[in-house]
């Protein structure tokens, strides 16, 4: 009893000091309000119009920037479906096995008729011990969350969540917006920074005369701090925005940046790219209204994705349960394990050839000639 409650009393804690940076990044951010709006714009601008359009501007970029934050922290990641879990008679089979290829047939079975076409660096299926469960195409284990999480890019600790399938868009809109709001305060405080660092431009001086230039000491300070504190975030958010519009541009995760996907023909860093168009849209969804918007609008279930694999997994079944999974749950319209993907994920593959294994030799070489030797698999 005493481990079990040192243990909770622990993760009590950690999930405390978790919410640390989190809180640092909120405190930043009411302090630059309270700067710009009273400091900067009320007490210091004297023109009127001015004054109005950097505080409706202003106030633009902060809602967004607060809202995708938001959005970001509070969208719980998206966890592997029901059908990734082991039974529990296939949990059962599994315990008694105490030999590992006798467990990866066990496991080759039940991945059989789901749509996994990644493997681990051995060429293994990738099953997860702590979530007794077959890994998705993408997912991995979050040690901190202690979870499986799908697509997952990294874990943040300045939003205290898992940036994944469920909320990737959001952290991308939060990195640019909050990257604009840099921006905008640093091109908007530059010149009473100016006016305020050359008044003490002289190498002896004394505060008062340093001050000179701007209504109050006070003023000038916040104004001095704002426009240090907001050049530095902005690089230092200029290089994470680039690199990961970089990702987005490759169809890749952070995960799969350090370590690309192993699939049954071997290691391919692009096996999920589909083109720079298709895969932004898998990020931000098909319209166009909603790609600034905070809100949830990328394409598929997160389980299964699309690929273009020059080599065919030699294991995935062509029926019924492999590529007839697709077929069937896109002619039905249910949601996984029959229909793998959304008929808008479906989409990204209608401008490129397709694959589907025939039971006919002739159909495979009419299909060969056509797409030209290079085969795109709808392993989503």
């Amino acid at each position: 009893m005493a481990p079990s409650g040192s243990r909770s009393i622990k993760r009590g804690c950690q999930r405390v000091l978790y919410w640390i940076p989190v809180l640092f990044i909120a405190l930043i951010v009411a302090w630059s309000y309270y700067a710009y709006v009273l400091q900067l714009c009320i007490e210091s601008i004297e023109d009127t119009g001015q004054k109005v359009v950097y505080l409706l501007v202003y106030h633009a970029v902060f809602i967004m920037f607060v809202w995708a934050y938001w959005q970001t922290i509070f969208t719980r990641p998206m966890n592997p479906l029901k059908e990734f879990h082991l039974s529990y008679s296939d949990k059962e089979l599994l315990e008694r096995e105490d030999r590992g290829e006798s467990q990866q047939e066990i496991l080759r079975r039940i991945a059989k008729d789901l749509p996994i076409y990644t493997r681990t660096n051995s060429g293994a299926i990738r099953f997860c011990d702590r979530c007794q469960l077959l890994k998705p195409d993408r997912c991995h284990h979050c040690s901190v969350c202690d979870r499986c999480i799908l697509k997952m890019d990294h874990h943040c600790p300045w939003v205290n969540n898992c940036v994944g399938f469920s909320n990737y868009k959001h952290f991308m809109l939060f990195l640019a917006y909050s990257l604009l709001y840099c921006l905008f305060i640093t091109a908007t405080d530059l010149q009473y920074f100016i006016k305020f660092w050359t008044a003490g431009g002289r190498a002896h001086f004394r505060l008062k005369e340093y001050l000179n230039g701007l209504p109050d000491t006070q003023a000038k300070f916040h104004i001095l701090f704002l426009f240090f504190s907001a050049s530095m975030f902005s690089v230092s958010l200029a290089s994470l925005f680039i690199y990961h519009c970089w990702l987005v541009c490759k169809n890749r995760s952070t995960l799969e940046a350090v370590r690309a996907p192993v699939f049954r023909h071997g290691t391919d860093k692009n096996g999920f790219s589909l083109g720079f168009s298709k895969n932004f849209h898998q990020v931000f969804g098909d319209e166009v209204k909603y790609w600034p918007v905070p809100i949830f609008s990328s394409l598929g279930d997160g389980c299964s994705f699309p690929s273009c694999l020059v080599n065919l997994d030699p294991e995935q079944p062509s029926s019924p349960s492999g590529s007839n999974l697709a077929n069937k749950g896109a002619a039905e319209g249910r949601q996984f394990p029959s229909k793998p993907l959304r008929e808008s994920q479906s989409r990204l593959l209608t401008s490129t050839p397709s694959w589907t294994e025939n039971d006919s030799a002739t159909e495979k070489n009419k299909k060969g000639a056509n797409n030209d030797g290079l085969t795109i698999e709808n392993e989503a």
